[in-house]
């Protein structure tokens, strides 16, 4: 009982603290009948952004490799080659230097293709009746790359001129199928090739010439080590062949080269056996380069405006948005005789709205299906934001936002929850030293990436920073905005 009328006791004496307040908004926050928050409410905060740049990424080793030719009416084209090395078969990131012994008898090339397995993330027109068309050549580059060499978006790479591979001897163009799968026919040794049905991939045939030179016909120094093979053959460089390829394009995702496969009879006698050749890649890097277009350049070089009216986000490095909040503090002191240390931020949340834009745009470049919410710190080294890193669970991701959504009372929006941010920016326990919206890759659910991504393709165009001081003629429809419900305690 002793227990019991304690707790009794400390019911009673809090019931009597809330009720001896005026205006119980004016303590906290309460909940009203349908669980919606009471409070203040502003937008009418002032937002600056600016398109800038986004930095390069180190792409050798990604998941997801970005390969093709797009051509943005917006942004401009934007190409992505792979690069990738070449290895003896059974060599791995692992096996070590693996030598390779021929088979026996006298060895001919019926087909070679290199395999490119698709990913996720295709980005532009992949329709088989729509006008683009794909063609992807192989090169041999002229340096290869370093065991272990870590390798940027922007790190060039330079190839011969001979042409080693091309879609276009198969079937001169292709559309894209990244969900479909492939059927081949697949060699059993002795017996006739039989049909086989495997995953999504892209097969370009290889030129028999080169792989007799480099392989059945080399040295048996080169045959006897992988490094040696390596330093001869180099690596391959697989392009868009913009010359015959068609269309607005698109950015293919794929895992690297998989391997290259060689479909070769040996003949010892009057012994004809048949055997697939496989020789491994173990390493890849994307290289990326664009020209852009005047509007986005412009976009991207205004130094005149304070904020721009409409900003531009793009993915493979392209470019993120600065945005700024300059006067929160005036903004909450000017409500409150007390000064921001008395304003509870109840809820706070970005509005990000995407802008349509004049001109015929291809209804497939559709607006990035996600962005990224970050800040820089004292060392302007990218961090998560408050927000962002309390929610670092599936369930506090989505609750952060950040997803493109065409539904609700707000379409074609993007909503980020930065309560958190929001109140220690006013109460200057967060010195803003870059906060920045960026495009980000959707396969990551648990956490939000805040580093530059390689691993998509598409792009937003966004309305960009609301300032109060416009003529309220203005309609200002796809400003970005700060809803901010907040309650004012009285001291």
């Amino acid at each position: 009982m002793k227990f019991f009328r304690i707790d009794l006791l400390t019911l009673l004496i809090s019931l009597f603290i809330l009720n001896s307040c005026k205006n119980q908004d004016t303590v906290g926050f309460t909940l009203g009948t349908k669980g919606n928050i009471s409070g203040s409410l502003v937008d009418t905060a002032t937002i600056f952004t600016k398109t800038t740049t986004d930095d390069s990424v180190v792409t050798s080793g990604i998941a997801k490799c970005p390969l093709g030719y797009i051509n943005d009416p917006i942004f401009g084209s934007t190409q992505s080659d792979l690069i990738t090395d070449l290895n003896l078969p059974g060599n791995s990131a692992s096996s070590g230097n693996v030598a390779y012994t021929l088979p026996a008898g006298t060895i001919t090339i019926d087909s070679a293709v290199l395999i490119l397995k698709y990913t996720q993330g295709f980005y532009g027109d992949s329709s088989a009746h729509g006008t683009s068309k794909y063609v992807l050549n192989v090169y041999q580059l002229n340096q290869r790359q370093a065991s272990g060499g870590i390798y940027y978006s922007n790190t060039p790479w330079t190839h011969q001129s001979t042409l080693l591979g091309s879609t276009s001897l198969l079937n001169h163009t292709f559309a894209p199928r990244p969900n479909t799968k492939v059927v081949i026919d697949s060699a059993v040794s002795g017996k006739v090739a039989v049909p086989d049905t495997v995953a999504p991939q892209i097969r370009i045939p290889i030129s028999p010439t080169f792989l007799n030179n480099e392989l059945f016909y080399a040295s048996s120094a080169q045959l006897a080590s992988n490094l040696i093979f390596q330093n001869s053959v180099k690596g391959l460089y697989i392009t868009v062949d913009k010359t015959q390829s068609t269309g607005t394009g698109g950015t293919m995702m794929v895992t690297g080269a998989d391997s290259l496969a060689i479909y070769i009879r040996a003949a010892s006698g009057t012994v004809i056996d048949t055997e697939i050749v496989y020789l491994p890649t173990v390493q890849h890097a994307s290289y990326i380069h664009s020209v852009r277009s005047t509007v986005f350049q412009n976009a991207i070089t205004n130094k005149t405006s304070v904020t721009d009216s409409t900003v531009y986000l793009q993915g493979l490095t392209g470019s993120r948005v600065k945005i700024s909040f300059p006067y929160l503090d005036s903004l909450f002191s000017n409500r409150n005789v007390g000064g921001v240390n008395n304003v509870i931020i109840n809820r706070a949340e970005l509005v990000v709205t995407m802008k349509p834009v004049s001109g015929d745009i291809p209804g497939y470049l559709v607006p990035l299906p996600r962005l990224s919410l970050y800040e820089l710190d004292i060392a302007h080294q990218r961090i998560q934001i408050p927000d962002a890193y309390s929610l670092s669970t599936e369930a506090g991701v989505a609750a952060f936002g950040g997803f493109y959504s065409i539904y609700g009372k707000t379409p074609n929006t993007y909503h980020f929850l930065v309560t958190e941010y929001i109140q220690n920016r006013i109460t200057n326990k967060l010195i803003d030293y870059g906060t920045y919206l960026a495009p980000i890759d959707t396969t990551n659910l648990t956490s939000l990436d805040i580093t530059p991504s390689a691993q998509v393709g598409a792009r937003t165009i966004a309305g960009g920073g609301y300032v109060n001081a416009l003529p309220k003629s203005n309609p200002q429809t796809y400003s970005m905005r700060l809803n901010v419900i907040y309650t004012k305690i009285k001291q």
